[in-house]
């Protein structure tokens, strides 16, 4: 039986499709790889203090899928109802204003404009 129904290429798709809890997947890398990096190490440490470096281990693994589950519930919540990239121009426009104010004026990669925007030709100008 065929379907009128067209499928869904994946290689089509504008944005990456949302895979846990708002995370897309390179999102979710990208929080995994930032709790991986700050929970083992403290867990590690701190179990090595009490003497039972499993039980740091295991400490980290839960701490990372709770940062995991939380971090994806606050990207749903920034995420909803917002164009797509509206978070990531967010924190460009947050670290043009206090970071890295000077290397990123100076390079232009933050465009900050209200106004009218001009094409550059004026509309008595005749074709050519």
């Amino acid at each position: 039986m065929e379907s009128n129904i067209p499928e869904i290429l994946a290689d089509r798709l504008n944005v990456e499709p949302v895979i846990l809890r708002g995370l897309s997947n390179s999102e979710l890398m990208l929080v995994l790889k930032i709790s991986l990096g700050v929970w083992l190490p403290v867990c590690i440490i701190t179990a090595g203090i009490l003497g039972n470096f499993g039980m740091g281990f295991g400490a980290a693994m839960v701490l990372i899928i709770i940062s995991v589950l939380i971090s994806g519930t606050l990207l749903q919540k920034i995420k909803r109802g917002r164009p797509k990239f509206y978070y990531q121009h967010k924190l460009r426009f947050f670290l043009n204003d206090s970071v890295f104010k000077k290397e990123l004026t100076n390079r232009k990669q933050v465009v900050r404009y209200t106004g009218n925007w001009s094409l550059g030709r004026d509309r008595n100008e005749p074709k050519k």
